[in-house]
């Protein structure tokens, strides 16, 4: 049997070859000295599998570590899967919700009276490393529809039996066990808890912080860093959704189903543009001149920026709108990568001094010769904006770096009000299997790729690591600087993009490097029933910036 073995991502394939089948865990194994980290997944011929995968037949293989996307999420579902069963094996049969990402890790509940105590948090990450250090195997069981919706039933766990009732495409469920305790979980689990061994838990509000490590530091739990306005954020996207009689993806399915998908969206709009008047209003209470907006890639930046002129507008001031791009250095002042390539995402690629300068005069009430980038000759052109503005008119600035402060180290912080925009997902799959932020940004992104920019899902996927990398860099570490945190997503938004998606994700070929992350998010998107009847989504929708229609974007 021939097998290419790629053993660290970006390096190329060697050719070795086994008289009889093998085991992935195994191969891996007889790799290990040279693996600079713990492999979680591999990629075989195109398609994801776990570990215990059994290679029969002459293969391309990738080992991936957690700085996959795909890996990284097996660690998350596979310590989900240790702290649940941690969970029992401590507090007995008592309910746990997985809710969202937050400070580096997952943000769970354990609904008990009274509310769960540090020293019971402690016994239960006792509990977890005794686990890991057993290495347990992780027992992975598939069962037909009918039989995993008789089990969910029987364990009470109606949601998920709910889920795996009406979701037609899922013609079998895979369930997951450690020493008995078993759950479904969508995504794909490491072979054992010897592999997950690195985590943290700490008590935090009502509930617990299960931390891991980051795929930037993959040896090891990040220093904790309290964001609060994203703790605030999901809080307040847990509220709308129970206005909206939603908490997981079945109820959102039956809403469509029952032709409530205009109310939802109406009302998922409403709540939005509230918040955006609320913002507008503490903009104007507290005489704020510069607002600085920054978020990740696919949040809605755009659109959010410009509705908040609106309401600005409607407070009676008359901001000017900016952005960042028109102070590029001149291109052969441009920082580069070390793989020779422009670098235009870091922030040493902006002509700092000028920017601020520019701004300071401006709120100084002088008239200014604002630049305009000119990206064929990668140059600024000077003459076209000639800008002043009144006393009291605020700018608004939107960029990535906008919440970093060396951006404008030279305003006074009297004049600034920084936003941070990210979608934060809070309506999930069921109690233990979360909808990614990530992964809805990712469709997002694809689908107005796509649209609008003429890229193919996996051109949009390659880019990814790259986008992720620099958000990792310049944007989520500066996150916890700002004023005020906007929830960019809508609950609705996942079942008005599958009919968008899916299509363009089933376009990548198998033969693609990017066909296993298309399959990955076809199995996910494919959870939520389509919305075909677009026309209650108003043009100024977030959700419009990507699948067209937008008054805002052209």
């Amino acid at each position: 049997m021939r097998i290419m073995l790629k053993t660290i991502s970006g390096e190329g394939y060697r050719e070795i070859t086994k008289a009889e089948p093998v085991v992935l865990e195994d191969l891996v194994r007889e790799f290990k000295s040279v693996l600079p980290y713990t492999v979680l997944l591999a990629r075989v011929n195109g398609k994801y599998e776990e570990l215990t995968f059994n290679v029969q037949k002459d293969s391309y293989i990738e080992f991936l570590d957690i700085r996959n996307h795909s890996a990284d999420l097996a660690y998350q579902n596979s310590l989900s899967l240790m702290y649940l069963k941690a969970v029992r094996d401590v507090m007995g049969d008592v309910p746990v919700k997985i809710e969202n990402s937050l400070n580096k890790g997952l943000y769970t509940e354990i609904e008990v009276k009274p509310p769960i105590t540090e020293e019971q948090v402690k016994d239960i990450e006792k509990r977890m490393r005794q686990l890991a250090e057993e290495d347990i195997p992780i027992i992975r069981e598939v069962y037909d529809r009918k039989q995993a919706i008789e089990l969910w039933e029987k364990y009470n766990y109606l949601e998920k039996a709910r889920l795996l009732r009406e979701s037609t495409d899922i013609r079998k469920a895979k369930f997951y066990s450690i020493q008995g305790y078993r759950n479904f979980f969508y995504g794909l689990m490491v072979p054992s808890t010897r592999y997950i061994s690195i985590f943290q838990l700490i008590k935090y509000g009502r509930g617990v912080l299960l931390r891991f490590p980051q795929p930037s530091e993959p040896d090891k739990v990040p220093a904790f860093v309290d964001d609060k306005n994203i703790y605030r954020a999901f809080a307040e996207s847990k509220k709308w959704h129970r206005l909206l009689g939603l908490s997981y993806v079945p109820d959102l399915n039956d809403s469509i189903k029952g032709g409530k998908a205009k109310d939802l969206i109406l009302l998922s709009e409403a709540l939005h543009e509230k918040k955006i008047a609320e913002i507008a209003d503490m903009i104007t209470k507290e005489k704020k001149r510069m607002i600085l907006i920054a978020g990740p890639s696919s949040s809605g930046k755009t659109t959010f920026a410009k509705r908040l002129c609106v309401q600005l507008r409607v407070n009676g001031l008359d901001p000017l709108y900016m952005g960042t791009d028109d102070y590029y250095l001149e291109r052969h002042d441009s920082p580069v990568d070390d793989d020779g390539q422009y670098n235009f995402e870091n922030l040493d690629a902006l002509d700092i001094n000028l920017f601020n300068d520019n701004m300071n005069r401006l709120l100084s009430g002088e008239t200014v010769d604002l630049p305009e980038f000119d990206f064929m000759t990668g140059t600024k052109v000077f003459g076209r904006r000639i800008t002043s503005i009144g006393r009291h008119q605020p700018i608004i600035i939107e960029g990535i770096h906008g919440l970093n402060d060396k951006l404008t180290e030279r305003i006074a912080d009297r004049e600034k009000f920084k936003i941070y925009i990210s979608p934060f997902t809070q309506l999930n799959i069921d109690r233990h299997n979360r909808v990614t932020t990530t992964d809805g940004r990712m469709i997002r992104r694809i689908v107005r790729d796509y649209e609008f920019r003429n890229s193919s899902a996996a051109e949009t996927i390659a880019q990814w690591p790259k986008v992720r990398a620099g958000e990792d860099k310049n944007i989520f570490p500066y996150s916890i600087k700002a004023d005020v945190t906007f929830n960019s997503a809508l609950a609705y938004e996942l079942s008005v993009l599958r009919k968008y998606a899916v299509p363009i994700l089933k376009e990548v070929r198998r033969e693609q490097h990017e066909y296993a992350e298309a399959v990955r998010l076809l199995k996910f998107i494919e959870f939520f029933d389509a919305v075909e009847d677009e026309r209650a989504i108003p043009n100024n929708s977030i959700i419009r910036e990507f699948i067209g229609g937008s008054i805002f974007v052209e």
